[in-house]
Parts: C-alpha cells; structure tokens; sequence
C-alpha cells in the first residue's frame, strides 16, 4: 500500500485514470450483475473510492464519487437505464451509497494527508539530525587540521631563523599531513552530495588496475602511520573498463578507514582479481574486527562503529556503498578469524592491451 501512496500525478492525469477505472469497474459489473447483484456492485463502487482516495487529490475523488453513484443509479437500480429509482428502499440506499462514498473519500483523504503531514515532520526532524552529527563530526575533522596548518605556519613565521632544517622540515610534514586530512573531509562532502544530488555520472575508461592499486597506497602514505599496506601487483592482469575516478575513491576510502579504526603495526592487504565479467576487489585487515551486530550498518551515513577512536566523519564508507552501486556492483564486509575484509565486486569489460591494439 505505501507504493500507492507514493503515486504523484498530474491534475488531469488523476481525473482522466478516475473516470477511466469507473468506466472499467462499471463495465465489469454491468457484464455480471445477474450473478453478483446491485448491493455487491454499490460495494464494489465504495472499495474503488477508498482505493482512489489513498492515491489522489480531493477533487478527483468526489468525482468518482459522484460519477459512481449516478452510474449505480441509470445500470444497476431498478428500473434500468433511468435516473427515476422507484422504490423508497432503493432512493435510501442510493442515498445512503452517495453519503457513505463522499464522507468516505474525505476521511481517507484527511487521513493521507496527516499521514503525509507526520512522515515529513519525521523527515524533518532526522534531517536535523542528520545536519547536526555532521555539523558535530566537521568541528573537530576541519577543526583540527586547520588548527594543526595554522600553528604550523605561525611558528615558522615567527622562528623563522631560530628553527633547525630538521624542525622546518618537521612542521612542512604536519601541514601536508594536515592539508590532505582537510582535503580528505571536503572530497567526501562533495562525494556525499554528488551521490544524493543524482548527479552523478559514469565516466568508463580502460584502466591499469596495478597502476591505480599503487597510486592509492602513495597518496596514503603520509596517513598510513606504523600500518602496513600490501599488494602484490601481477603482470597478467587484464585493463579493466571503470570509472577509474570513483574506483579509486573506493579503495582510498576502505584502506583509510582500516587505517583509522585499527591499532598502530596492522597489516593491511589489498588483493585484486577477475572473474568472468566482473572484477573483485578485496581489502582486510588483522586488526580487531567489527561487532557482529554492527556489520549491517557500517555502510550507513555517518555511522561509526561503537569504542572505534576519534577520527573520520562516517561517511566515507557509505560513499563506497554509493560508488561501487552507481557501478551496479555490490559491497559486503564480514570478519575474519583475525580481523575483517571488504569485498567489492564489480561488473565491467575486460581486455589485454594486445586485444586493444587489434582492435
């Protein structure tokens, strides 16, 4: 039922749909009414109203409403095809029909209408709270590597000939630490509003996969810490046909959150294969694992996992979700003995650069 109630149509649409179902409904009963009967047929009428009340506007509910009874009245009460009604009996019924049908569509009008009224007072309220967790997760993220560029700065400034070429060099690596740690928090805003926005579009390219793995562990690696990060390329790989933009979102993303949210010396492997008409592309770790409750909602926005350290907004997974399915792929994540893996797979073209040649 709520997929009716969904239904948005035009004015005229909604009239030209309400005048064609009573004319089909009409037809069908007219065609059985020796076997069903006017009551049946008046029931029928009300059930009609009631379904086209839970779906369009007021006006083109009355209509049927209305178009219903005059048609109950000339094809199904006695005597046949005329308005003139005989008997006291049936001049009640038809009133009582016309009475129930309009009070009817009104009341389930009404109905829809605070239905309405109450779901978008409950988007509302999670929109707010959806602006204020990430308002409270942006003023410690940005807060923090501005503070760390602009202390930076300030001391170089002002110690300029008193800092060692150790210490200089020191500071220029928080700042680059820092910058990309800022940059990080704008792309996944853009990402997040790019997803939501439905603007998002494909741009497939053939592409070097060893290529892309490496030139996602180099930009890691100001952040990677004491973690360690492990691919082990292979030369008998095909190009793949991605959008090698939003792919490699995807493993930054998933290499960063391992980053993140496991202890200091983790390992952290990356593996990458073909299957048929689809390619894999996996991500673990040796580090704690997840809560086996919380498995179901890692992809959720903003979501963080419960006693995971500070860091990171909650969204950089649910932009992998948002990607890997703009390329109608899955993501799943389960744990493992010791820790626990990404899996994304993909659908796409595949080739060897001989192939393409020829081609």
């Amino acid at each position: 039922m709520a997929f009716f109630k969904n239904i948005h149509h035009p004015k005229w649409k909604q009239y030209l749909i309400s005048i064609l179902l009573v004319f089909l409904i009409s037809t069908t009963c007219f065609l059985l009414n020796e076997y069903i009967g006017n009551k049946t047929v008046a029931l029928i009428f009300l059930v009609m109203v009631s379904f086209i009340a839970l779906t369009f506007d007021i006006l083109p509910v009355l209509l049927t409403a209305t178009l219903s009874a005059l048609i109950w009245n000339f094809f199904f009460i006695p005597p046949l095809f005329t308005f003139h009604i005989n008997s006291a009996e049936d001049i009640l019924m038809f009133f009582v029909y016309f009475a129930i049908a309009v009070v009817n569509a009104g009341f389930t009008f009404k109905i829809r209408k605070e239905e309405i009224k109450a779901r978008e007072k409950e988007e509302k309220l999670k929109s707010i709270k959806l602006y204020n967790t990430l308002i409270n997760c942006l003023s410690h993220e940005l807060k923090t590597p501005i503070s760390t560029i602009m202390a930076s700065v300030d001391t170089m400034m002002e110690q300029e000939d008193k800092l060692s070429a150790d210490v200089q060099k020191e500071l220029l690596s928080e700042i680059n630490t820092a910058s990309i740690r800022l940059n990080r928090q704008v792309e996944n805003l853009l990402n997040m509003n790019r997803l939501e926005s439905g603007f998002l579009k494909l741009k497939f390219i053939w592409s070097d996969i060893n290529e892309l793995i490496f030139t996602v562990i180099q930009k890691l690696e100001p952040l990677k810490n004491e973690h360690s990060i492990i691919y082990k390329p292979s030369d008998e790989l095909p190009l793949c046909k991605i959008d090698e933009g939003l792919i490699e979102q995807v493993l930054y993303n998933l290499v960063h959150n391992a980053i993140i949210y496991t202890p200091e010396g983790t390992t952290i492997t990356i593996k990458f294969s073909v299957h048929d008409s689809h390619c894999k592309i996996i991500v673990s770790d040796n580090g704690p694992g997840i809560p086996k409750d919380e498995l179901d909602h890692v992809f959720k926005k903003f979501y963080r996992v419960t006693g995971s350290k500070s860091g990171g907004t909650g969204l950089g997974l649910s932009i992998v979700k948002g990607f890997v399915s703009a390329h109608n792929g899955t993501v799943t994540v389960e744990n493992l003995p010791k820790g626990c893996q990404f899996i994304v797979r993909i659908p796409c073209e595949t080739s060897y650069i001989n192939q393409l040649n020829n081609e």
